[in-house]
């Protein structure tokens, strides 16, 4: 017997020596390439022309920085970005969370038709000319609100809602009819404050696609003035490419080159988002663990 537990113990410790080793590996294999970006955006045109991994800024330099911020019509991108980011994150959850209510009742009509149909759209959708056709019908070309409407809408964020809601004990929802609450008052004074974790996940998601998303910016919108920051840093980049290029045998000397204004702009593109996260990682967990335990 004395032996089986020795046994035991020493295979635990065996396993969780391996876990450390994976967990330090893999922390090293993130980290490393992150600090190199941030290093390297430091770093004069000079030093990063002759290549090479930095642990630390060879000649240190803000140009590149500089480079970036330098374009006033940069701080007018942010500006669009944050808009859309907030704007369209908490519309996002507020329309799926009103549906995922009416979903999680079973006394709905059609609501397996309903559901039919949502699951369909998970799996198929219109094709990129359809639905520029259908953008251009609606008004939205050249417009703010293309970054909100037809992102309205994700029936796999319902569905995780929808379980949620059902998770949410019957009784609250019947004291609640008895003391003469109606639907909106209990969905919003129940159902939303309980519902937290869930909404906190969904907003984290779709506010990181929100604040990345590039592409509806390159189909929808020829405005520059409602361009967000990931387009106005793609134009940044081409430009200093173009300028690079046009430096012939210059390049080496030039205090900012097209890698450092590339890597200042994925720092200060990426830095809002790693203040935000820390902010919303107690509801993040919470949110993942939804439905993965069953009393």
């Amino acid at each position: 017997m004395k032996r089986t537990v020795v046994k035991e113990d020493i295979n635990s410790r065996i396993f969780n020596l391996f876990n450390v080793i994976l967990m330090v590996i893999f922390t090293i294999i993130i980290i490393v390439p992150v600090w190199n970006v941030l290093v390297s955006s430091f770093s004069s045109g000079k030093s990063l022309a002759n290549g090479g991994f930095a642990f630390w800024p060879k000649e240190f330099s803000i140009e590149n920085y500089q480079a970036v911020f330098r374009d006033d019509s940069i701080w007018q991108a942010f500006f669009i970005s944050v808009a859309k980011t907030l704007i369209g994150a908490g519309s996002h959850v507020l329309f799926c969370a009103i549906v995922a209510y009416s979903y999680s009742k079973k006394h709905l009509k059609g609501r397996k038709l309903y559901s039919a149909i949502g699951i369909i759209t998970m799996f198929f959708g219109g094709g990129m000319v359809p639905t520029y056709l259908l953008i251009k019908s609606l008004g939205l070309l050249n417009s703010f609100w293309v970054y909100i409407i037809p992102a309205l809408f994700s029936f796999f964020d319902v569905i995780i809602l929808m379980n949620f809601f059902r998770s949410i004990p019957e009784s609250l929802e019947d004291s609640a009819k008895m003391d003469g609450a109606g639907d909106w008052k209990i969905f919003s004074k129940i159902f939303l404050p309980l519902s937290k974790p869930a909404l906190a996940t969904i907003a984290l998601f779709n506010g990181v696609g929100q604040w990345n998303d590039f592409f509806t910016t390159k189909l929808y919108i020829t405005d520059k003035a409602l361009y967000p920051l990931q387009m106005k840093i793609y134009e940044i980049i081409v430009q200093s490419q173009m300028h690079t290029m046009q430096n012939i045998g210059g390049s080496v000397v030039l205090e900012t080159t097209a890698k450092g204004i590339q890597l200042a702009t994925i720092v200060v593109a990426t830095l809002p988002i790693l203040v935000i996260y820390p902010l919303l990682q107690k509801h993040f967990i919470s949110g993942m663990m939804l439905g993965a335990v069953k009393e």
